[in-house]
């Protein structure tokens, strides 16, 4: 990859005004039809008329018994997948095209020095000449991507990929912070796993009472290893990174501060079946449930909100012998509980 500095730093500019002005790629999702198995494609999108596109392609499955899905797990402290990134977008027949479309356009609109700056970098030999065509096949041009959802929120970092179109020659590693690599389609991959609903199975279920223990729990099959491939293959250059995701506990919040639960952490860790908690017989109702809770107060006439949440040990694996772990994620949704008194009846003998 070519680096401009020092007398270069107008024509870097005028390179950083093209990227203004050329298409934005980024990314689409395809529409999971409701099986436990999805595509999501690279796609084109339409936006203010421009093109834009990522050739990444993602591939995996939703995981859970149920084929529902839904949604992205919350990582676990602050870190975030990429909200911008760099990927191969044109060999230089395709940069030409496309530079000479999106400045088709009169200097008396305001960016005739840009323009000019741009041509000087990319066509007249400060640095690149023609585009590069003389390197036709020996390497591609990169740009930059946005996630489209967190553009559209208007999240700072979606922005944060400024630096212009660059040259990468085939099996060369680029040193911009984000551009993209094994590693780096982990982690946009992470941000696309998609996991079941949270609803643990309760006894007594729905409607408890006071000082009566809760047993909660999701049977082995309820929850299974989630997983999504991104892949990349362009000319030059061929990486892929499959993220996995395997639940590892569950923890509940009663919902108020009148309760205990089981154990006092909240948090059931995964039995060695798979299981989490242990399922409520006849029997057991004098045991203290090993995954469970107990509401020392009624919930009047409302219910209590009982947030269970799933945390995801998460890795990664990719091209050749790169791997290695990733935040935990969580993902959680809320049941209403009713709590009742326990009522009496005294008689008189």
């Amino acid at each position: 990859m070519r680096t401009v500095t020092g007398r270069r730093a107008a024509a870097t500019l005028g390179a950083l005004a093209i990227t203004c002005a050329l298409s934005v790629p980024t990314t689409a999702f395809a529409k999971d039809p409701g099986g436990s198995q999805f595509d999501v494609e690279g796609d084109n999108q339409q936006d203010g008329g421009k093109t834009l596109e990522s050739r990444i392609v993602y591939r995996g499955s939703t995981g859970g018994s149920s084929g529902k899905r839904s949604g992205g797990f919350t990582p676990v402290g602050d870190w975030a997948p990429p909200a911008c990134w760099y990927e191969p977008k044109w060999t230089p027949a395709e940069f030409a095209k496309e530079f000479e479309k999106e400045w088709d356009i009169p200097h008396a609109s305001g960016v005739g020095e840009a323009h000019s700056l741009a041509e000087e970098h990319y066509k007249n030999g400060e640095p690149y000449k023609d585009f590069n065509k003389s390197e036709t096949g020996k390497g591609l041009w990169w740009d930059a991507v946005r996630d489209p959802d967190r553009e559209a929120s208007g999240d700072p970092a979606a922005f944060a990929c400024d630096t212009a179109t660059f040259w990468v020659e085939n099996g060369e590693t680029p040193t911009v912070k984000n551009a993209v690599t094994p590693e780096i389609l982990a982690q946009l991959a992470y941000g696309r796993i998609r996991v079941p609903d949270t609803e643990v199975t309760l006894a007594p279920r729905d409607v408890t009472k006071v000082n009566l223990p809760t047993w909660a729990w999701l049977d082995k099959a309820t929850f299974k290893d989630v997983s999504v491939t991104a892949s990349l293959d362009v000319a030059g250059l061929a990486i892929s990174a499959t993220t996995n995701a395997k639940p590892v506990s569950l923890t509940l919040d009663p919902g108020t501060g009148d309760a205990v639960t089981y154990p006092s952490s909240g948090e059931c860790r995964l039995n060695d079946d798979n299981s989490i908690g242990e399922p409520y017989a006849k029997g057991k109702a004098a045991k203290t449930p090993p995954c469970g809770i107990k509401y020392l107060r009624s919930s009047g006439d409302g219910t209590y909100k009982l947030r269970a949440t799933i945390t995801w040990a998460v890795t990664w694996t990719g091209t050749g012998t790169a791997g290695g772990d990733l935040p935990d994620g969580t993902f959680g949704t809320t049941q209403d509980i009713t709590v009742q008194e326990i009522q009496s009846v005294n008689r008189d003998r």
